[in-house]
């Protein structure tokens, strides 16, 4: 049986990021992910995007790939909400903010890959891809998992404190006997490339319609997302125009359409007895403000620096309700305020939609409320990462 003093469930973009940022530390650490990086059959690392805060920005420049992904990377410069429907919108400007960029749009793959490949040279992390736990028995002294390849061959490995970063459906937070509510919005995100007929400006627009928020992705009612699947390429883009307007232009051309269910899952606790919950595992979110990566990328920042910068064990009960302590006011801030912005989007009511348009236009009116809303890619409250701060990873103690 090999020991480590992390074991790190789930090579997403988030586990993987956890485990790059303990590179180096000291720290043996295991990322066991069920599917190679590479492979088209990689749910994490496909086509769709995400729009990165600068705070992660400022995580990704200090785990070193930023200069991987910049290249790659579209600055998102301007905001435009809007309602479909209605007269009120609201305009933010980085530059009246004093800021370069509110965020940058990369694609899945690309963060993956750039990931992936540095951790290829990482120091004390080992992988164990294509694997997946087939038992994570957790006891006061450690951490026992039996995890399998995809011939069957199995390993048992130990660990002191194993990081649940396996996604909404987690089988570590079930193992840590961690309850998790899940609401269902009635959603589908309906997710495609288009192009437009003339290239964009930087500005990202998020736009209200009575099916759902359209954006980067659209989400809508099942039986009207089935419908859209089942169209023409043709038809699709009339239908997207539509719904989106003529802001960004006239779109020409379609890729290829995937959809999936939108809920909002939130664990009970983030941590456990000798288990800690990153990213999905804690906190599946809607993506209508592109806050989910964010915050888990934050939580596996917080995370690695705490750890890291501790001699003693990883997964003592103290520095695990540290680490809870640390995150929670960001991650009930996020969840309120991306559940709150469907819930206040989504009342048909008259009037509730009259007070919603007032509310656009009174913002767009409003610089420090436009001010606010540009911070709030660096957290809800709480002690922020070192690395989101720009400072560098936690300085590892002396370790024999």
């Amino acid at each position: 049986m090999q020991e480590f003093d992390v074991a790190i469930v789930g090579g997403g973009m988030v586990g993987a990021s956890c485990a790059l940022a303990l590179a180096g530390s000291g720290r043996s650490v295991v990322l066991i992910e069920g599917v190679a990086p590479d492979s088209a059959a990689q749910p994490s690392f496909d086509e769709r995007t995400t729009a990165l805060g600068n705070a992660s920005r400022r995580i990704f420049e200090g785990l070193g790939v930023w200069a991987q992904l910049a290249p790659q990377a579209a600055a998102i410069r301007a905001i435009h909400v809007s309602e479909a429907g209605r007269f009120g919108f609201a305009r933010l400007n980085a530059a009246a903010q004093g800021i370069d960029a509110f965020g940058y749009v990369v694609a899945n793959r690309v963060i993956g890959a750039a990931l992936w490949q540095a951790l290829a040279n990482a120091s004390g992390v080992s992988a164990r891809v294509p694997a997946r736990p087939e038992s994570v028995v957790i006891a006061p002294d450690a951490v026992t998992l039996v995890i399998a390849d995809a011939a069957g061959a199995r390993e048992e490995l130990k660990a002191r404190v194993v990081v649940a970063a396996d996604g909404a459906h987690s089988v570590v937070r079930a193992a840590a006997g961690i309850d998790a509510s899940v609401e269902d919005y009635g959603q589908v995100a309906l997710v495609v490339n288009v192009q437009a007929d003339r290239p964009h400006d930087g500005t990202a627009f998020e736009r209200f319609t009575s099916a759902g928020p359209l954006a980067v992705l659209w989400t809508v009612a099942p039986a009207h997302a089935a419908r859209l699947l089942a169209l023409g390429d043709a038809e699709f883009l009339v239908e997207l125009q539509a719904s989106f307007g003529w802001r960004a232009g006239c779109f020409v051309r379609a890729g290829r359409r995937a959809s999936y269910a939108l809920k909002l899952t939130r664990a009970a606790a983030s941590v456990a007895l000798r288990t800690a919950l990153i990213g999905n595992a804690a906190q599946a979110l809607h993506p209508v403000a592109g806050q989910g990566f964010n915050l888990g990328l934050r939580d596996a920042a917080m995370l690695a620096e705490l750890i890291a910068a501790d001699d003693g064990d990883p997964g003592a009960a103290a520095l695990l309700e540290q680490f809870a302590a640390w995150r929670a006011s960001d991650r009930s801030g996020v969840i309120r305020f991306t559940d709150g912005l469907i819930k206040l989007f989504g009342d048909a009511r008259r009037s509730v939609g009259v007070l919603r348009n007032l509310g656009l236009l009174l913002f767009d009116l409003a610089p420090p409320a436009k001010s606010a809303l540009a911070r709030v890619s660096a957290g809800f409250g709480g002690p922020g990462p070192r690395l989101a701060r720009g400072l560098g990873r936690a300085r590892a103690p002396t370790r024999g």
